[in-house]
């Protein structure tokens, strides 16, 4: 797949990836890293309210005054964080809804032999573009019909 975009770091077979130890450790490296990421992540919205605490703000929205794709993400995390789903879906439905997608795209990655046909289809050209268009969909609704 990665050959067909161009891209040789898409290409996870086990050729591509160095040889079959490689591989794992680079699954185990990356595993890893993402767990640290995500504990982090998860601490820090946690315990911080983006409403109240400094966090970045959008720059698209401060430039053009436009809600992006991901604007409300970090309010909606920590409604998330603190159980509360309706106010995160309020803050920004798109990155709930992708939350078992991004899901199921970690575990096939991970997991890449044994679900092969699955990673094939979530690497597809057409998922990937079915996906954009959701994208610039829901960021053309949020900001016409969603005021």
């Amino acid at each position: 797949m990665g050959a067909l975009l161009g891209n040789p770091f898409l290409d996870m077979t086990e050729k591509g990836r160095g040889g079959r130890s490689g591989g794992r450790a680079l699954n185990v490296v990356a595993l890893i890293a993402g767990i640290a990421v995500a504990i982090g992540v998860v601490a820090v919205y946690a315990v911080f309210d983006p409403n109240e605490v400094y966090f970045p703000k959008c720059p698209v929205k401060l430039l053009t005054g436009l809600d992006c794709p991901g604007c409300g993400s970090q309010r909606a995390l920590h409604a998330l964080l603190h159980g509360d789903v309706a106010a995160a879906v309020g803050f920004n439905a798109l990155l709930v809804a992708a939350i078992p997608l991004l899901t199921l795209l970690t575990v096939a990655e991970m997991a890449p032999v044994r679900l092969q046909r699955l990673r094939y289809f979530l690497n597809s050209r057409g998922f990937i573009l079915s996906v954009l268009a959701v994208i610039v969909a829901w960021t053309v609704a949020r900001n016409i019909w969603l005021r």
